[in-house]
């Protein structure tokens, strides 16, 4: 296509599933990503050191969690690894997979090379989490045009081929599997402006099926004396088993949970988990944490100065809103039935589409103004009317919810007479004490000159902060007009370009080396029979198959765990009986 063509893809990189947008004939579509919309936000080695990515992962996940990983979205802009078949991974390089995998289905969907796009991340992301998902996009091989927030997407989704005259305040409740965020969006001649947001980033649907496991795994301790959350695929199993539940129970009042060998006693006998849970009692688990997102609505609307009454359209998005205690809890609070005419889990890909259409020169009529999440502002002291020092005060020059982007300027002076150097720390917060909020990065600025008769030096203190949420710091000297300027991406997190191309690199080259974890060997340890190996080797590759049945591969899984669980007992008998119904699921899933 000629380069003025060029579609810019949108993306929704979510913590449970990714989805891919785009324009077509002047529409916001999903594209498939290989057999489905959904992509599994999971990452995972096979045991033949191949990369797998999204339902395969997923369906690894449960049979061997140290070779995969999920939810990493939890973990985007934090100074940490995540282990995977013995290899440490950033989040950056996790979340790139991911990435690259939606960036090569585009290219296969459109029939050209893709190498710009939007990236949705939650609305409460700080600075730090924004630009690891660009560093990520990055270390994909996409240049990423804009981050901008999931409520606002989804609400450019709602808003696409809305009358433009039509003047509308709305209300996005965006439930997902890892954050939640609530927006209030005014939409009016074509321009949708974000008044306000609100969140938490440690919320979402990943706590829900905590909670209904943790239920189980009680109940389990206190009738065998094993706690499944310190046997890792014991535990997985049963994080995927409620999340499976949960499910269900949006649609059922009841639902049957079964899971055959999930551990053994001390006599090495199998034991199982069979119970019913009732959607009410699933509800009843939760209740404190649903609560929990009437605090930030209130806050969203407190901070836009609107009441509930003053809202015309209540937006559900997020596949956790299908639950129906949400949908009862947000009618309930704003007094109106919440609007689902599009899919919850595809909006804010849509969204992402309709942005991308507009930085790309689609025939799309809006204009996009968001805000920022959190104040911004540096740590100073100050004399308190005692006449004491009071150090660590949290000084802010960008307000939350301020409309970005968006320059903001403050004069500072030294603490006394003959101070030569500043240390300027940048943080991200709400809290009066700066240590108690997020430090985005920190610099010296030296040799500073005083410039009034008290000895002491005014300087100027600018913040601008570009429309993805990455913060330009410029610090001048009133008396000289000396400048230093920093690009604050959290330095303690950012990765160098060095980095970023040595994680380009291991992307591209993935599957060289050889694994530290051959298969082979790990069979041969447990002492398998070539027939076995052969059945094994069979499943495995069944459930690495895109598209495959969830139910099935819940199944495959349970019976691969039962040969398992039996030849670590070894119990001969039971290897059999495991065996004869893995042949048999095989049989149904090569049909």
């Amino acid at each position: 296509m000629p380069a003025n063509n060029e579609k810019i893809i949108g993306i929704d990189l979510g913590t449970t599933n990714s989805v891919l947008g785009v324009i077509q004939n002047g529409a916001p579509v999903l594209l498939p990503i290989g057999e489905t919309r959904l992509l599994p936000s999971v990452v995972g080695v096979s045991p033949q050191n191949e990369l797998v990515v999204g339902t395969p992962a997923r369906n690894q996940w449960v049979v061997a969690p140290d070779r995969t990983v999920r939810s990493i979205k939890r973990k985007m802009g934090k100074d940490e690894t995540v282990e995977m078949a013995g290899k440490s991974y950033t989040p950056q390089e996790i979340s790139a997979f991911i990435l690259r995998e939606i960036k090569q289905a585009a290219e296969v969907a459109l029939g050209y090379p893709v190498q710009r796009a939007v990236i949705t991340v939650p609305a409460y992301f700080n600075e730090v989490q924004r630009q690891a998902t660009i560093e990520a996009g990055v270390i994909a091989g996409l240049q990423v045009e804009r981050i901008i927030n999931e409520p606002t997407a989804a609400a450019l989704a709602y808003g696409y081929g809305v009358d433009p005259d039509e003047h509308l305040r709305v209300l996005v409740y965006d439930l997902g599997g890892g954050t939640f965020d609530v927006s209030v969006i005014e939409m009016n001649l074509g321009v949708v402006d974000v008044l306000a947001t609100a969140g938490d980033n440690l919320l979402g649907g990943d706590d829900f099926d905590e909670r209904l496991a943790g239920l189980l795994a009680d109940e389990f301790q206190s009738a065998h004396k094993i706690d499944l959350r310190q046997q890792h695929q014991a535990w997985a199993r049963l994080l995927r088993e409620a999340e499976e539940a949960k499910i269900r129970l949006s649609a059922e009042p009841f639902t049957n949970i079964t899971l055959e060998y999930i551990a053994q006693d001390a006599r090495g006998n199998a034991l199982h988990i069979r119970r019913e849970v009732a959607r009410a009692e699933f509800v009843e688990a939760i209740q404190d944490l649903l609560d929990r997102t009437l605090t930030s609505i209130d806050q969203a609307l407190g901070d836009a100065k609107l009441q509930a009454s003053d809202i015309n359209r209540v937006l559900l998005v997020g596949g956790s809103t299908r639950i129906p205690a949400v949908w009862e809890l947000v009618a309930d609070r704003m007094e109106q039935d919440p609007h689902i005419e599009i899919d919850p889990d595809a909006a804010v890909a849509l969204g992402a589409a309709v942005q991308a259409g507009i930085i790309a020169g689609e025939e799309i009529d809006a204009i996009l103004v968001d805000v920022t999440p959190m104040s911004l502002g540096i740590e100073t002291a100050r004399v308190s009317m005692a006449g004491r020092l009071d150090i660590d005060h949290f000084a802010p020059l960008i307000h939350r919810n301020s409309t970005i982007p968006v320059e903001r300027s403050e004069i500072f002076s030294t603490m006394y007479p003959g101070q030569d150097s500043i240390h300027i720390k940048v943080y991200q917060g709400e809290h009066m004490l700066a240590s108690h909020n997020v430090l985005l990065g920190d610099f010296m600025v030296e040799e500073v000159k005083p410039n009034r008769d008290d000895g002491l030096a005014d300087v100027t203190v600018n913040f601008k902060l570009d429309i993805n949420g990455i913060l330009d710091v410029t610090v001048t000297e009133r008396g000289s007009g000396k400048q230093v300027t920093e690009r604050l991406h959290a330095e303690r997190q950012r990765l160098t370009p060095e980095q970023i191309a040595a994680s380009q690199a291991r992307l591209d080259l993935y599957g060289d080396d050889e694994s530290d974890l051959d298969d082979e060997t790990a069979i041969a340890d447990l002492e398998f029979d070539e027939a076995t190996i052969a059945l094994l080797d069979r499943a495995r590759n069944v459930l690495e198959t895109p598209g495959i049945d969830p139910d099935l591969a819940d199944q495959l899984m349970e019976a691969v765990d039962a040969i398992y669980t039996a030849a670590q007992a070894g119990d001969d008998e039971q290897m059999q009986v495991a065996s004869d119904a893995l042949i048999d699921l095989l049989f149904e899933a090569e049909a």
